[in-house]
């Protein structure tokens, strides 16, 4: 090394950077200048005579390997050869081992949502956590539509998109997918066998007759006749002889169990859909599966080893048991975690129905940044990274979990501070007459103010600029200001509503020491008028501001920080108009 030019031992600084920021960000979630730089100057010894040239390059390699999907830096771990082994110990730190792993061929997880809204916060908890179990053990994860209830939970057609969509922003892949509306035939197959060995039957009592026997413990007059009469029955309820709710295909359990909704359970159901259509099938089937059964079926045909849900389908493993046991077949490993919420958002998939339903012209939609869908996060301008973050510290502990919206800004917080643009944002504007200037004049603003995100560059012509109302009355009282990036003014008078300034030259320093309060502004040669939309609760603020013409130059969905405001997601560009979904603080 002593004998190679300043050049090679660049090169290879910066080959050495790229490896450790690779491996820091897949084991810590983040890279870090600090620890990159210590573990360069430990391997290469000359890399100290030019430790200023090189922390700026590793920088720029940590901050350019950060804002990469975490499935590009394991794609390019591979492509290198990087050691890997760390990021397996530090996912296996996170997630506590699947049980009895070593007694299944291979680890199969998989996401079941019912395609009847988009997925929210609590549905991406087991998502991300059975993605990253399959990952993490080199299993196979598979999405599973189940939507098996035309009548009650109606599919919409557009929900199985949304939800493929959600699942790859939040970067995961799945190795297979199946819909269940698809598989039909297969159900029929399964419960024509329970039939058949005298472990199924058709039930035609009214189901308040039935309810009677099964709170009695007692068997339903049906309950005991022969296959062969079920099978008629079966086969009379494909020919569609049968009304909606005059018959239901029930599995035969304890008649004493101790919960009631333990006996004999429903299988099938019939459900009228010529009044009901599924949108995938139409009125092609009237004989459907409830939840328990598709649920129970698909698991054991498609191999799944470990199943991460919610306690609250702990009696749903209950009932799956007996199909399970009848069938011969073996139950996969359960993990039960805690239900999470957001506080300050709507979660409940059936009261933002209901809402949208009574009132659809009161919210923006799906995705209403009121809502805690991931649709409407993701609007809202939540990172996938900081919901993969919260959902892998939650991992799968029992207990419920309430997260508030200040936790997730903090963690969103860290990760868009190094990459969005600075752009300044005036609401509640006054208008500002500032003398003394040498128009016309041409002024350059950085976006960032630490990493190199370019300028924009203005032609100012007239003296007229606008600063928010706060900063306005700020002026009057303490006499300077300065203009972020550009001018120390001193407060001159006000008449009319208007403030008249004039500028007093000098730099941040002189304004330091004058106490001088630094402010964003725009000009009113290179403004746009700007609708910022505020969730605050249950309600939405519509505040009108004025913002740097700079914002028409940006992309639709792009996540800027209002200096001094807060982040926000540029919703719509028009010529006059920017509207922006206002994130976090």
């Amino acid at each position: 090394m002593s004998s190679s030019s300043p050049d090679v031992i660049i090169e290879e600084i910066k080959n050495k950077a790229y490896r450790y920021a690779i491996q820091n960000r897949l084991r810590y979630g983040q890279a870090k200048t600090g620890p990159v730089l210590n573990k360069v100057l430990g391997e290469i010894k000359e890399a100290k005579s030019y430790i200023k040239e090189i922390a700026k390059i590793i920088d720029e390699i940590v901050n350019n390997i950060n804002l990469m999907s975490l499935d590009r830096v394991r794609e390019l771990a591979l492509e290198l050869g990087i050691d890997t082994e760390e990021t397996k110990i530090r996912e296996e730190k996170s997630l506590p081992p699947l049980p009895n792993v070593d007694k299944w061929p291979m680890v199969v997880t998989r996401f079941a949502p019912n395609p009847d809204f988009p997925i929210h916060l609590g549905n991406a908890r087991a998502a991300i956590l059975s993605y990253e179990y399959a990952r993490m053990y080199k299993g196979r994860f598979i999405l599973r539509f189940e939507d098996t209830d035309p009548r009650i939970k109606t599919p919409l057609p557009e929900a199985y998109e949304i939800i493929r969509n959600d699942l790859i922003w939040l970067g995961i892949k799945w190795d297979e997918e199946y819909i269940q509306s698809l598989r039909m035939e297969i159900y029929y197959d399964i419960v024509k066998q329970l039939i058949e060995k005298n472990l199924a039957y058709v039930d035609l009592c009214k189901p308040e007759v039935f309810r009677e026997y099964r709170n009695l413990g007692r068997a339903c007059p049906h309950r005991n006749e022969d296959a062969s009469i079920h099978m008629d029955r079966f086969d009379r309820i494909l020919n569609r002889e049968y009304k909606e709710g005059e018959a239901v295909i029930r599995i035969k359990t304890d008649l004493n169990h101790p919960d009631p909704a333990v006996r004999d359970w429903v299988l099938f159901r019939i459900i009228n859909t010529s009044k009901h259509p599924h949108p995938i099938t139409g009125d092609r089937y009237v004989l459907w599966p409830t939840y328990n059964f598709a649920a129970a079926v698909d698991d054991h045909l498609l191999g799944v080893s470990h199943i991460l849900r919610g306690k609250e389908h702990a009696l749903n493993t209950v009932k799956q048991l007996y199909i399970y046991n009848y069938m011969g077949w073996r139950y996969p490993e359960v993990i039960n975690f805690g239900r999470v919420g957001i506080e300050g958002a709507i979660l409940s998939k059936s009261r933002i129905k209901t809402m949208l339903l009574k009132n659809p012209r009161g919210f923006m939609g799906i995705d209403d940044i009121r809502f805690g869908t991931i649709a409407a996060l993701r609007r809202k301008g939540i990172l996938p990274e900081t919901i993969r973050s919260i959902i892998m510290e939650l991992g799968i502990k029992p207990t419920d979990a309430r997260i508030s919206l200040v936790n997730i800004a903090a963690s969103n917080r860290k990760i868009l501070d190094p990459r969005a643009k600075r752009i300044f944002v005036v609401c509640d504007p006054v208008k500002l007459i500032v003398s003394g200037l040498q128009l016309p004049m041409e002024i350059k603003i950085p976006y960032h103010t630490t990493h190199d995100m370019g300028y924009r560059t203005y032609i100012i012509k007239s003296p007229i600029f606008y600063i928010s109302k706060e900063d306005a009355d700020m002026l009057i009282r303490s006499k300077y200001i300065r203009l972020m990036e550009f001018a120390n003014i001193a407060f001159k008078e006000i008449n009319n509503g208007i403030i008249y300034a004039e500028v007093i030259g000098g730099g941040i320093e002189e304004a330091k020491k004058l106490g001088a309060q630094i402010v964003q502004w725009v000009s009113y040669d290179n403004m746009v008028r700007v609708v910022l939309y505020r969730a605050e609760g249950l309600a939405i603020k519509r505040l009108r501001c004025l913002g740097e013409s700079a914002l028409q130059s940006l992309a639709v969905g792009e996540i800027i920080q209002m200096v001094r405001l807060g982040f926000g997601k540029i919703e719509y560009i028009g010529k006059k108009l920017v509207e922006i979904i206002y994130t976090h603080e």
